[in-house]
């Protein structure tokens, strides 16, 4: 580009065809974008598209293992009862899982009881929910399924764990940003 070139683009307005092109960002919807944080737009598509292949991904994998009409949530809901092995409350799973519609976790544990993957206890007026031995296996299963299809292809893209991990910290970082900003709209 000659130097007038440069002068004449470093001058031109916004609607000036020979204005240099702005860095596009890849976002979800553009209308939202602040000029303030254009980071959180890409962030936030980057979140959206994550999000649904990763609960393809979950629904999929149980697929592979053998179990059918089955939801992402139900997924979760069958790894965080099976986790440490331990009873949990139905508050414990929505304070784990960060979900704040009760039913919804409700009617997954519902649902895992009649798949006879997770089964419930009565003790006092708490009621304790666990994986049964069904569902420790078909969770066995979709760990093999995982290491198979998923940890194998990682290892081979040569990402470094540890960036994964900060990342993986920052999402949690990022997770309470957006908590907060949740409670405040609740009270405008």
């Amino acid at each position: 580009m000659s130097n007038q070139h440069k002068d004449d683009a470093a001058t031109a307005g916004p609607d000036d065809p020979t204005a240099p092109p702005k860095p596009r960002r890849i976002v979800s919807s553009e209308h939202l974008v602040s000029e303030r944080a254009a980071e959180l737009s890409e962030f936030e598509f980057g979140l959206i598209v994550s999000f649904h292949a990763f609960s393809r991904w979950m629904v999929r994998c149980m697929q592979a293992v053998g179990l059918e009409d089955v939801n992402a949530l139900d997924v979760l809901v069958l790894h965080t009862c099976n986790h440490k092995k331990r009873e949990k409350r139905l508050a414990d799973i929505c304070f784990t899982l960060n979900v704040e519609d009760t039913h919804t976790v409700s009617y997954s544990l519902k649902k895992l009881e009649k798949m006879e993957l997770v089964e419930r206890t009565k003790r006092g007026k708490e009621v304790w929910f666990t994986t049964t031995g069904r569902g420790a296996w078909v969770c066995s299963g979709y760990r093999h399924v995982r290491e198979d299809c998923l940890v194998t292809t990682f290892e081979s893209m040569g990402l470094d764990p540890k960036d994964i991990g900060d990342l993986a910290g920052k999402l949690r970082a990022l997770s309470g940003l957006y908590g907060q900003a949740a409670r405040a709209a609740t009270v405008l």
